[in-house]
């Protein structure tokens, strides 16, 4: 592990992402507010939506903004990288292993996915408020599932931007990105499925639910949520999954 080479490669990840500051802000909140503002505003305001339905709302779409970001980020320079400007091969020329420079990718990522969900709560608190109710009883297990969160959504760019061709692009947010957000359990908690027992069950297999109900709990844990340990296990259990995955496929590109 050559750790100054580790530590150049974020520094120039850090660099274009600030750079591009205003283009990856647009691309990450505009959407997460735009739910929160009719939704939370316009929905609740007109009388269409309890009042607590603003605090429902908010750890879903932290959770959204933290996953769209960690796959953004991490997923498309992978798919431009390889296939277009073919800017990967400096990178596999450096002097450290190859998979160290996947989880590199990886660790910029979560970083980016970090700071986009801590940002949503001012902002979503300013739009929403007065009758936000959000307490953080727990900070150790709030930062731990926000690490594992992030870690999921830049694994999950990993193994997407390695094995998703440039054609496809419009597959993986149709057919992958967008049934994960309506059934991840982001607008509504896991225990609103149960009239729908088969499809309460079947989405246990998507990770945003374990997101979604993780940042519940310790953001509004006075609604109904999965455990914490639940979620801490399947987090860490799909961090692993996707990780290796990733870093199979990221090898596997390099050496073709």
């Amino acid at each position: 592990m050559n750790w100054k080479t580790f530590r150049a490669m974020l520094a120039r990840d850090a660099h274009v992402a600030r750079r591009n500051a205003l283009q990856l802000f647009m691309q990450t909140f505009l959407q997460p507010l735009l739910f929160v503002f009719i939704f939370g505003r316009v929905m609740v305001g007109s009388g269409y939506m309890p009042a607590y339905y603003k605090s429902l709302l908010l750890p879903g779409i932290i959770a959204i903004s933290m996953v769209f970001t960690g796959i953004w980020a991490v997923a498309m320079p992978l798919i431009a990288e390889f296939q277009w400007t073919r800017e990967i091969e400096d990178r596999l020329l450096a002097p450290i292993d190859i998979a160290w420079i996947a989880i590199e990718k990886v660790i910029a990522g979560m970083l980016q996915a970090v700071v986009a969900g801590l940002i949503v709560i001012p902002l979503a608190w300013l739009v929403l408020r007065p009758g936000v109710d959000i307490t953080i009883a727990s900070p150790l297990e709030f930062a731990a599932i926000v690490l594992l969160v992030a870690a999921f959504s830049a694994c999950g760019g990993l193994a997407l931007g390695c094995t998703i061709n440039q054609q496809h692009i419009g597959l993986m947010f149709g057919m992958v990105i967008t049934p994960m957000i309506f059934f991840g359990c982001t607008y509504y908690p896991w225990s609103a499925l149960a009239n729908f027992p088969l499809l309460q069950k079947a989405v246990l297999i998507n990770p945003l639910v374990y997101a979604s109900e993780g940042l519940r709990a310790t953001l509004v844990p006075q609604f109904p949520h999965l455990s914490a340990s639940a979620v801490l296990l399947a987090l860490v259990a799909f961090d692993v999954l996707l990780l290796v995955i990733g870093l199979r496929q990221f090898e596997n590109k390099a050496i073709s």
